[in-house]
C-alpha cells in the first residue's frame, strides 16, 4: 500500500511545508447493497470503493481524480466517517511505527481480505494473529472505532466543503448563523465570542462584515463557496475534504477560491483532499495525485512525476484530454472504447481491461496489485511489474510510457503487449 512508511516521499510539489502523516486510509471498502424480489432480499452490491489505500500528511494537498462514478466522493465521505465503511480503516495521527505494523498485518491478511470477518475462523493461524493485532491498533487509532462522544469531538478536526454551495447552505439561516452553527454544536465560547469568530472568518475568506446579515440566495456562486469554506474553518480543523469546490464556478472565480484555499493552508497548516475532474487545477494545487478507476486506485505518485511520466494507460488517457491553450498546437487524444462498467458488475481481473488499448490475456484473469515500480511511483498494471519481479537481475527499470512492450510471465505464461494506439501525449504543429 502506498505510504511514506513503505517508499512514498514525504514531500511533493509543495515542498518542505509537509509534515508527518495525519490520516492513513487502509484497504477501504464501501459496498452499497442491491435489494430485489418480493422480500427485498440482498441480491448484490455496488462496489463503490474497493480496497483504497493512501495517506495524507500534515500541510499536504492530495488530489483525487477519475471519471464520474469511480468513487471519489465516497472516499472523501469515508475519510470523515460521514458514511460507515464495509471494511478497512482510517487511522488518525497514527505514528509511523504503527502504520508499519498495519502494513505487516495486511500483508498476512491479504489472501483473505475479500472475505467476511465472520469467516476469520477459517483463516491461517498467522492471518488470525495479524487480524487480532490489526483490531488492537484500530481500537486506538481508527476513527471507525470511536464512540459517539469521541467522534463528535473529532468532527471539529475533520471538515468538508461540498460541491454545490447552494444546496449545502440552509436557505432560511443568515450567514452569521450558518458559520456559527458548528461553534454552537460544539459549545465553543459565548454568543459574543462566536459572532467575533464569524467576523474573523468572513475576513479570512474575503467577505465583508455586513455579509453576515444576508441570506445565501443573495450571494453569487463564488461568494457562497467562500461561506462554505468559512464554515469549514470555524472549528480550526486539521483536514478538509474539498469535493470539487470550483466545478460550478467560472475561471476567474475559480482562481480566487484556489488562492484563498492556498493562503489558508499556508497560514493554518491545513491538509486537503482535493477531489476534481479538472486536471489542470489538480496539477496547480496538489502535492500528490491519486488516480481512481471503478472504485480502485490505479496510480499514485507526486504531481510532477504523474504529469511528466504517467504510467497507467488510464492515466495517460486522462492527461491526453487536457486542452492546450494554443490554436496552433494539437494534442494526440487517446479515445477509450466503450463505457465505464457498472460497479455492481465489475469486470474480472483488471477492471480497466475492457477499455484498455494495451490489454493482454492475463488482464482479464489476474487483478494487478498496486506496486511501486519506480521510487515513489505506484501503479496497478501488468505492463509494469515491480522491479523485484523483473526478468533482469537486480530488478529492471519500469517500462516507459513511450514503449510499453512487456516480456515476463504470470502464472507461468509468457506475456507480451504492444499498445494498439499511442499511449503518449504529444504536441505537433498541424
Amino acid at each position: 500500500m502506498p505510504d511514506d512508511a513503505i517508499g512514498l516521499p514525504e514531500v511533493g510539489a509543495g515542498g518542505s511545508h509537509i509534515g508527518p502523516v495525519l490520516l492513513s486510509a487502509r484497504n477501504l471498502r464501501k459496498f452499497f447493497p442491491i435489494r430485489g424480489g418480493l422480500l427485498s432480499s440482498h441480491i448484490g452490491d455496488v462496489r463503490a470503493v474497493d480496497g483504497v489505500s493512501f495517506s495524507i500528511h500534515e500541510g499536504e494537498t492530495v488530489g483525487l481524480v477519475g471519471e464520474s462514478g469511480c468513487g471519489k466522493t465516497t472516499v472523501g465521505r469515508l475519510l470523515l466517517r460521514l458514511i460507515e465503511p464495509t471494511s478497512g480503516h482510517t487511522f488518525y495521527h497514527a505514528p509511523p511505527e504503527v502504520i508499519d505494523r498495519v502494513e505487516r498485518a495486511y500483508g498476512e491478511i491479504g489472501p483473505y481480505a475479500s472475505k467476511e470477518d465472520g469467516e476469520s475462523n477459517k483463516w491461517s493461524p498467522s492471518a488470525q494473529a495479524a487480524l487480532k493485532e490489526l483490531d488492537e491498533i484500530a481500537d486506538q487509532y481508527s476513527i471507525y472505532r470511536k464512540n459517539h462522544r469521541a467522534m463528535k469531538s473529532l468532527r471539529g478536526k475533520l471538515q468538508i466543503v461540498f460541491q454545490d454551495p447552494f444546496s449545502s447552505l440552509e436557505p432560511r439561516m443568515m450567514v452569521r448563523e450558518v458559520i456559527a452553527e458548528p461553534l454552537e454544536i460544539q459549545k465553543v465560547g459565548t454568543h459574543n465570542e462566536r459572532m467575533a469568530r464569524v467576523q474573523e472568518l468572513l475576513g479570512e475568506v474575503g467577505l465583508s462584515p455586513e455579509h453576515a446579515y444576508r441570506f445565501p440566495h443573495e450571494f453569487s456562486g463564488g461568494q457562497r463557496q467562500r461561506i462554505c469554506i468559512a464554515r469549514a474553518l470555524a472549528l480550526r480543523p486539521e483536514f478538509i475534504v474539498l469535493d470539487e469546490p470550483t466545478s460550478a464556478l467560472d475561471v476567474s472565480v475559480q482562481a480566487q477560491v484556489l488562492n484563498i484555499l492556498e493562503t489558508l493552508q499556508r497560514e493554518h497548516q491545513l491538509s486537503y483532499l482535493f477531489i476534481s475532474h479538472h486536471l489542470s487545477v489538480i496539477r496547480a494545487v496538489s502535492d500528490r495525485v491519486v488516480v481512481m478507476y471503478l472504485g480502485r486506485v490505479v496510480e499514485h505518485t507526486v504531481t510532477d512525476e504523474l504529469f511528466s511520466r504517467p504510467l497507467h494507460p488510464y492515466t495517460q488517457a486522462l492527461l491526453s484530454a487536457i486542452p492546450i491553450p494554443d490554436p496552433f498546437l494539437h494534442r494526440e487524444r487517446i479515445i477509450l472504447s466503450g463505457d465505464v462498467p457498472s460497479p455492481a458488475y465489475p469486470p474480472s481481473g483488471c477492471h480497466f481491461h475492457t477499455r484498455c488499448p494495451a490489454v493482454m490475456p492475463v488482464c482479464s484473469r489476474v487483478d494487478p496489485p498496486l506496486a511501486e515500480v519506480r521510487p515513489g511511483h505506484w501503479v496497478a498494471c501488468h505492463l509494469y511489474p515491480p522491479p523485484s519481479t523483473s526478468p533482469a537481475s537486480g530488478g529492471a527499470e519500469a517500462p516507459t510510457s513511450e514503449g510499453m512492450a512487456l516480456s515476463t510471465s504470470v502464472e507461468g505464461e509468457p506475456l507480451s503487449a504492444t499498445p494498439s494506439t499511442p499511449l503518449t501525449t504529444s504536441t505537433s504543429t498541424p
